[in-house]
C-alpha cells in the first residue's frame, strides 16, 4: 500500500493582512493569531502584515459527506433522482481504504473545510469494519482533518420504500438474479450493528489518531425498523456516542413516512428517545413547520445539501424557516458539489443565493451561513465547540489569498462581500485544523494528493470490468424502479 504521506507541522502563529472575528465576524485588520495546544492562543495587532494579502476565516465544517474520493458521475450515477442514484452506486467497485479515504479528504482540505462527516455507506469490503476503519482514521491523520465516522445501519427496505418483490419480478431471469445478488443479503442483527460501532471506535482509538469521532448512523426511518431506531437511541444515551440519519431528503420519502407514521415521522422519533442535541439529521428538504418546532426544542442540527439536491432534484430546503424556529442549521457538501468539486466556499455562496431572500427582504445573511458551516458544522462531526477566531477557540483557520479574491482592488470592499460574491477553492492559501498547517499556499502538507489520485483512478479503472453485467442490466432495473415510485407508491 502506497500512503503518499509526506511531512506536516505545527506552527505557532500566523500573520494576515485581515481576519473576521468574534461571534459578529469583525474586520480585525492586520493582526498575528498565535496558536498553542490546538487553540488560538492571541490576537494581537501587527501592522507590519498590511501588506500580507491574507483574510483569516473561521474554516467550515462539511457536515454531511460519504467518504467517497470520486464524484459519482465518474460511475455514470448522475441525473437520476436519489432512488434511482443510490442503487447505481453498486457499480463502484471497491478499493483501498486508506487511499480512498486519503483521496475523498484531501480535496475536501483543499475546498477549505476543517472538518467532515463521513456517513460510511459503501465500505471497500476487503477486510472487517473495524480494520477498514482504522486504515480511513490513518489517512485522515496523515491528511489532518477532523472526521466525524458514522457507520451506516439499517433492517429494512434494501431495493425500494416498501415491498420490492414487483420490481423484481419485472426483470427478467438473468438481471433479477444480479439484483437479489447485490441487495438480498440479510441484515446483521440490530444488536450485532450496534456493537460493530463498539469494535470499529475500539480500532480507531487503538491508531492514536486524534480528531477522529465514530458515531451511529442509521441510514434514515425509510431503512431502519422502529425497533432498531429506539435500540440506537438507547444506546446513544447510554454512550454519549452521537447520531447522524438523512431525514426527508425527497418527495418519496415524505409519502412514505406520512403513510408509516399516521402521528408524524418526527413525533415518532421523539416518542422514540432519538431526538437531542447528540441527533444531525441531514437534508430535511421536506420538514414541516411543526416538525421543525419539535427539531428546534430537542437541539438537533440539520445539515443543509443545496448542491447535492439540486443534483439529485430533491427539492430545496426552507432554511429560512429552520433558522427563524431555532434549529441548529449546517452546511453538507453530500459528496456533491455543484460542479463535483468539494468546493465549500462556493456551497457557502449557492446556499445564500437560494436562500437569502429577493428584493430588499433578507431572509438568510451571509453571516449566517458562514456561522453555520464554522459554528454549528462542528457538532455533527463530534469536534469541540468553536467556529470563531477568537482566543482560546480551537485554532481551525482558513485562509484566503485576496490578491486572487480581489484582484481589481479599486476599494475597500467588505471581506465578507467578497466571500460570497466570488469566493472559491482557488482562493485557499492555507488551512490550520487545531493549530496544524494542513494546507499551505493551496497545496496539501501531508499527503501528494496528485500521486494517491493517480493510484484511485488506476484502481476504479482497473475494477470496474467487474460490475459489466450490473451495468448491463441498469436500464431495465432503473424502468423498474421508477415505476415503483411513479406507480406503486403513488406519490405526489
Amino acid at each position: 500500500m502506497t500512503s503518499g504521506a509526506m511531512t506536516s507541522g505545527t506552527v505557532t502563529s500566523i500573520a494576515v493582512s485581515d481576519a473576521l472575528v468574534g461571534n459578529e465576524l469583525g474586520r480585525a485588520g492586520p493582526v498575528r493569531l498565535g496558536f498553542a495546544e490546538g487553540r488560538i492562543a492571541s490576537i494581537a495587532s501587527a501592522p507590519e502584515a498590511a501588506a500580507a494579502d491574507r483574510l483569516a476565516i473561521p474554516a467550515p465544517i462539511n457536515a454531511h459527506d460519504h467518504g467517497r474520493p470520486l464524484p459519482t458521475t465518474a460511475f455514470g450515477a448522475w441525473g437520476d433522482p436519489l432512488e434511482a442514484w443510490l442503487l447505481r452506486l453498486a457499480v463502484i467497485p471497491g478499493i483501498d481504504p486508506y487511499l480512498a479515504a486519503a483521496m475523498n479528504l484531501g480535496r475536501l482540505a483543499l475546498g477549505g473545510v476543517a472538518g467532515a462527516m463521513m456517513h460510511y455507506t459503501k465500505p471497500q469490503g476487503f477486510t472487517t469494519l473495524p480494520q477498514e476503519a482504522a486504515e480511513i482514521a490513518r489517512a485522515a491523520g496523515d491528511v489532518g482533518l477532523r472526521v466525524g465516522f458514522a457507520i451506516a445501519m439499517r433492517d429494512r427496505n434494501p431495493i425500494v420504500y416498501g415491498d420490492a418483490a414487483p420490481v423484481l419480478d419485472g426483470l427478467d431471469a438473468p438481471a433479477r438474479q444480479i439484483v437479489e445478488g447485490l441487495f438480498g443479503k440479510p441484515f446483521a442483527p440490530i444488536a450485532a450493528q450496534l456493537d460493530l460501532v463498539d469494535a470499529v471506535a475500539e480500532a480507531v482509538a487503538a491508531t492514536g489518531v486524534p480528531h477522529f469521532d465514530v458515531q451511529y448512523g442509521p441510514n434514515g426511518v425509510q431503512w431502519c425498523s422502529d425497533a432498531f431506531l429506539e435500540a440506537i437511541a438507547e444506546r446513544s444515551a447510554a454512550t454519549g456516542r452521537r447520531v447522524h440519519m438523512h431525514l426527508l431528503e425527497t418527495r418519496y420519502q415524505r409519502t412514505f413516512a406520512d403513510r408509516t407514521y399516521p402521528e408524524g415521522v418526527v413525533r415518532r422519533l421523539k416518542a422514540i428517545g432519538l431526538l437531542s442535541p447528540r441527533l444531525t439529521l441531514a437534508h430535511g428538504v421536506h420538514l414541516r413547520d411543526d416538525e421543525m418546532d419539535l427539531l428546534a426544542e430537542a437541539g438537533v442540527t440539520v445539515s443543509i445539501n443545496t448542491s447535492s439536491n439540486l443534483h439529485l432534484k430533491s427539492g430545496i430546503a426552507r432554511v429560512a424557516a429552520l433558522i427563524q424556529r431555532g434549529v441548529k442549521v449546517a452546511v453538507g457538501l453530500d459528496g456533491a458539489a455543484f460542479d463535483e468539486d468539494d468546493d465549500m466556499l462556493r456551497e457557502m455562496r449557492l446556499l445564500r443565493a437560494l436562500q437569502g431572500g429577493w428584493g430588499f427582504d433578507t431572509e438568510v445573511s451571509p453571516r449566517e451561513v458562514l456561522a453555520a458551516a464554522a459554528v454549528n458544522g462542528r457538532a455533527a462531526i463530534g469536534a469541540p465547540a468553536g467556529g470563531t477566531l477568537a482566543v482560546d477557540a480551537p485554532a481551525d483557520v482558513l485562509v484566503l489569498d485576496t490578491r486572487r479574491l480581489d484582484p481589481d482592488a479599486i476599494m475597500d470592499v467588505a471581506p465578507l462581500d467578497l466571500l460570497f460574491a466570488r469566493g472559491a477553492k482557488a482562493h485557499v492559501a492555507d488551512l490550520h485544523v487545531a493549530g496544524r498547517q494542513v494546507v499551505a499556499d493551496g497545496r496539501l502538507t501531508g499527503i501528494d494528493l496528485a500521486a494517491i489520485e493517480t493510484q484511485v483512478r488506476a484502481a476504479y479503472r482497473a475494477a470496474i470490468g467487474g460490475r459489466a453485467d450490473y451495468d448491463r442490466i441498469w436500464p431495465a432495473f432503473q424502468t423498474e424502479i421508477a415505476r415503483h415510485y411513479r406507480d406503486r407508491l403513488g406519490c405526489c
